[in-house]
């Protein structure tokens, strides 16, 4: 059984940046990616970002692409997510994933088998 957990959500002024971070627990630690998704009220969940445990390779919502950015700390079982220029379209709960073993496109929220309990993320204008 994997564990994750999401930190580093909070209010922020339009502009401005925050650096999410999930830590893995429990059993060792070796996925085939991890991403993080988000679900704003009313709206249903999407993909932000991904990033392949072995290589790194990396995948951007078109709506981040240059704004946020994905990293993981594999002596950690961590990954994080830095984020700048937010706006308040951002706002939403952010939620981190493991994808264990391959399933099918990282970008897609049913392949991955493991979730956070998410962060609130709120941007103001």
């Amino acid at each position: 059984q994997v564990q994750l957990e999401e930190s580093g959500g909070g209010l922020v002024q339009a502009g401005g940046s925050l650096r999410l971070s999930c830590a893995a627990s429990g059993r060792t630690f070796r996925p085939y990616a991890m991403g993080w998704f988000r679900q704003a009220p009313g709206k249903e969940r999407e993909f932000v970002a991904a990033i392949r445990w072995s290589g790194g390779r990396t995948d951007y919502a078109d709506s981040v692409k240059g704004r946020f950015s994905i990293s993981r700390d594999n002596a950690k079982s961590a990954v994080n997510l830095q984020m700048d220029s937010l706006k308040p379209e951002d706002t939403a709960v952010y939620y981190c994933a493991a994808q264990t073993y391959y399933s099918g496109s990282s970008n897609y929220d049913l392949n991955y088998d493991y979730w956070g309990q998410g962060t609130q993320v709120t941007v103001s204008s």
